[in-house]
């Protein structure tokens, strides 16, 4: 029997399709080995969000032909498309795929074996299909992500993505329910639609739109929770927050995607809001949810952020009290905007704003946690933890904290009310009720 190492760069989008490939290798008489093994085929899922991300990604590519010099390296996704061609100038590299070819891979490699025919870079921008890249089970059980979207049509100044994954394209509605349903067997409670602009879903639909997903999915027997990834702010209107809390199922943690609190600098970033919309859009979710837990990624040290810029956030950042901020120094991309604007920030100043957003990222985290002590959660329990040598289970509330309760009290993949009365680090510790 063959067999096929993975490795995975990047987003949540990624690892879904990391999963997908895995299983169209396996039906085809693969064995799945961990990627630090001697295998026939390594297949690095790579990413290209900043030039770091582009060289880890050529380091996985070479760190595998070094492991086996007759295996085939296949490289797919997001650097396949930035690097194009060039890539097969490298001699670690055998095969490419381009971001809406990881279905065929079987196939390529089938090719490859007869002719050595290495597969070209698709120009996605002229991509108006959804690719029918599925899984039928996760590695978790508890908990799975559903890609439902992919593309982006926003062009951020700092961003490549339109570029490395293409237009804005959806997955049909029939296709998602049927996937949603093999994971309910499969014994997943909780499903999370991510996407790459997962408010863009049902752009290039007819009538469709991400609440239609939502509703359909509320409907289906088996599934407990529904959680979304990252959202822009502009989509939470007045009637999209009314008919979410309608939801019984879907959990109340949003996350969304604000990466500065300065008005000039979210210009500069080309982002499609400025602070008066967010802020609008907090008030509107905290109105109609109870407690939801908000969380967002910031980027610090964006080109032209003064000391000014810079307070500006922060100051946002403590009226806004996020439950957590990921904070993300800026970090460069060659054929983006923002690499050729003029006052590039020094590193020094990007980790010294850094360690300030992040100490106050903290702080809003335990307050958060702090202030569910002494109350019930409902918490889906996914999988066993240790604390001061105690056994536990550990699993999330619908709000994604993090609780532990006894492990001789409850099972995996139980969902249960837990009685919270201690903080463990960023765990609370509960009893079943």
């Amino acid at each position: 029997m063959k067999t096929a190492a993975f490795h995975n760069l990047g987003c949540k989008v990624n690892a879904y399709e990391m999963e997908a490939m895995q299983e169209l290798m396996t039906a085809h008489g693969y064995e799945i080995v961990p990627f630090d093994e001697r295998a026939d085929v390594y297949i690095v899922n790579t990413c290209s969000v900043t030039n770091i991300a582009d060289k880890k990604s050529r380091q996985m590519l070479h760190r595998a032909k070094r492991r086996n010099p007759e295996a085939v390296v296949v490289a797919a996704g997001c650097y396949v498309q930035s690097a194009g061609e060039k890539l097969l100038e490298d001699a670690a590299v055998d095969i490419l795929i381009s971001n809406n070819e990881k279905g065929r891979l079987p196939e390529i490699l089938k090719a490859w074996e007869e002719e050595h025919a290495a597969a070209s870079v698709r120009d996605l921008s002229r991509e108006h299909s959804y690719e029918a890249l599925s899984i039928s089970g996760t590695g978790e059980h508890t908990r799975a992500f559903v890609k439902i979207q992919d593309g982006c049509d926003q062009f951020c100044s700092y961003c490549i993505i339109p570029y490395t994954r293409g237009r804005v394209r959806s997955r049909r509605l029939p296709d998602i329910l049927a996937e949603a349903r093999r994971l309910v067997e499969g014994g997943c409670q909780e499903l999370v639609l991510t996407g790459i602009h997962l408010d863009s879903y049902g752009a290039d639909l007819n009538g469709e739109s991400l609440l239609t997903v939502i509703e359909a999915l509320g409907e289906m027997d088996g599934i407990c929770r529904i959680r979304l990834g990252s959202l822009e702010p502009c989509i939470m209107t007045e009637d999209f927050v009314r008919a979410l809390v309608e939801q019984e199922k879907l959990c109340p943690h949003f996350h969304l995607s604000l990466q500065s609190g300065c008005d000039a600098t979210l210009r500069r970033m080309n982002r499609k809001y400025d602070t008066v919309d967010f802020r609008q859009c907090v008030k509107r979710l905290r109105r109609y949810f109870t407690e939801p837990a908000l969380t967002s990624d910031v980027i610090v040290g964006f080109p032209g952020e003064t000391d000014e810029e810079f307070a500006e956030t922060l100051a946002f950042l403590k009226e806004i009290r996020f439950y957590e901020t990921h904070v993300f120094p800026y970090s460069r991309r060659k054929g983006t905007r923002a690499d050729r604007m003029p006052e590039q920030i020094p590193a020094s100043v990007k980790a010294q704003r850094s360690d300030i957003l992040l100490t106050l990222s903290e702080e809003n985290s335990r307050a958060y946690r702090e202030r569910l002590l002494g109350t019930e959660v409902e918490v889906l329990l996914e999988e066993p933890y240790t604390i001061d040598g105690a056994s536990y289970l550990v699993g999330h509330t619908r709000e994604y904290v993090k609780v532990a309760v006894p492990a001789d009290q409850a099972s995996v993949n139980q969902i249960l009310t837990a009685r919270v009365n201690a903080l463990s680090g960023d765990t609370l510790l509960g009893t079943p009720v």
